[in-house]
């Protein structure tokens, strides 16, 4: 356990220059006394690693010392780095575990190759938790990486409503959600996200763009995700289901089970869901019949009813 702490330490000492001793503390969880034991460890065994006091002080390591923990090729590092597993790894509780390997997997890097490897971390980011599998096309993708690349001005023809508008974009990143790719450019001083696949024309300009330089491509993407989510449409409805299919429930899309309770029957519950809108209820709710019903509102019953009686007519005649 101690040869892990140790090696954390060396390792935050390589990535982030000088830490105070508070710093290592909070970074590995102990106490600061015990950083100093660790310290020394460290510098009896032979790391250079050096003490510097005052209010500005702490520990460093020696200039141009580094310690090189994989064989990796810097092609394969730099894949590895574009992951952003974060969700899925705090699900599991291996969050720090993943950011313990990424941070030896850059500390392996040289400084230039370092940099390299925080731009395009600054520039892709991969969103695993897609809205749905596609098999969109991207023909423009090429050509808006490369002006993302070199921080070139874009032209791009993307739909406004029924027509196809012209815009000029400075290109900030790259996002794939799943199988989809956004583009995030700033139009008109305002941050805006853009489905490649909607793209009609993309086309590289000459004049270059100063990227701002408190902008963090991940960060901006989750508010955006929030914020859409926030945004979308609900239709409350109570529902009648049996208890072995709520967790189907549970992950399907467009409904969210706000509270169940159970019911006379044995096997079924009453839940208080969310659907988005009665259309996409109507779907939701035949997908499991006979193992549904709906209690309220009177209208989404209806609605259901009038599919059922639709489908049974269509049998009923022969068609």
């Amino acid at each position: 356990m101690r040869a892990e702490r140790l090696l954390t330490l060396l390792l935050c000492l390589q990535h982030h220059g000088k830490m105070t001793t508070r710093q290592l503390a909070e970074k590995v969880e102990v106490s600061e006394r015990t950083i100093a034991r660790d310290m020394e460890a460290l510098s009896a065994a032979g790391i250079p690693v050096f003490a510097f006091r005052g209010a500005l002080g702490g520990w460093s390591l020696s200039e141009g010392y580094r310690t090189n923990l994989t064989g990796l090729k810097i092609e394969e590092i730099q894949s590895l780095l574009l992951m952003n597993p974060s969700g899925i790894m705090n699900d599991l509780g291996l969050q720090n575990n993943f950011d313990n390997a990424f941070l030896k997997l850059f500390a392996s890097l040289p400084p230039a190759l370092q940099r390299d490897a925080e731009f395009m971390r600054d520039r892709i980011h991969v969103d695993g938790a897609g809205w749905h599998q596609s098999q969109e096309a991207f023909p423009y993708l090429g050509i808006i990486q490369e002006a993302i690349w070199n921080e070139k001005k874009l032209i791009i023809d993307y739909p406004k409503d029924t027509t196809i508008s012209e815009r000029l974009v400075d290109p900030l990143g790259l996002v794939a959600k799943a199988t989809i790719w956004y583009l995030v450019a700033l139009t008109n001083g305002e941050m805006r996200s853009y489905r490649i696949s909607r793209i009609h024309r993309a086309q590289l300009t000459d004049d270059s763009f100063t990227r701002p330089n408190d902008f963090q491509l991940a960060a901006y993407w989750e508010q955006s995700t929030q914020a859409f989510r926030t945004t979308l449409p609900y239709y409350p409805a109570v529902i009648k289901i049996q208890e072995q299919l709520l967790p189907r429930l549970h992950q399907a899309r467009y409904v969210k089970v706000k509270s169940t309770s159970p019911t006379a029957n044995s096997g079924w519950l009453v839940a208080a869901v969310d659907f988005h809108t009665i259309e996409s209820a109507c779907d939701i709710i035949l997908s499991y019949s006979p193992y549904l019903k709906v209690e309220e509102p009177h209208e989404l019953q209806l609605a259901v009813i009038s599919r059922l009686q639709a489908s049974l007519a269509l049998y009923d005649s022969g068609f």
